[in-house]
């Protein structure tokens, strides 16, 4: 599953709605302007289907990961 098909499916601009309102909800960060000298962390959108034991469809799951490997000690 890739960010541009998934935008063009409900269940998953949903589940990714979910996502950010769960972010939002529970103050996980805030928008702030980034210095000029600086870089932004890269994100990207994890999508997962969660089965129930018979092998059904229980939700369409949809993270927002922050890649943070990428930062340099001291400097992000």
């Amino acid at each position: 599953m890739n960010y541009e098909i998934s935008l063009n499916e409900d269940v998953w601009k949903n589940a990714m709605i979910e996502e950010l309102n769960s972010i939002n909800r529970n103050n996980t960060w805030d928008l702030t302007e980034l210095p000029a000298s600086k870089k932004p962390i890269d994100v990207k959108w994890i999508f997962k289907l969660k089965l129930k034991p018979n092998g059904e469809i229980a939700k369409h799951k949809a993270r927002l990961v922050a890649r943070g490997f990428m930062q340099k000690a001291g400097m992000d």
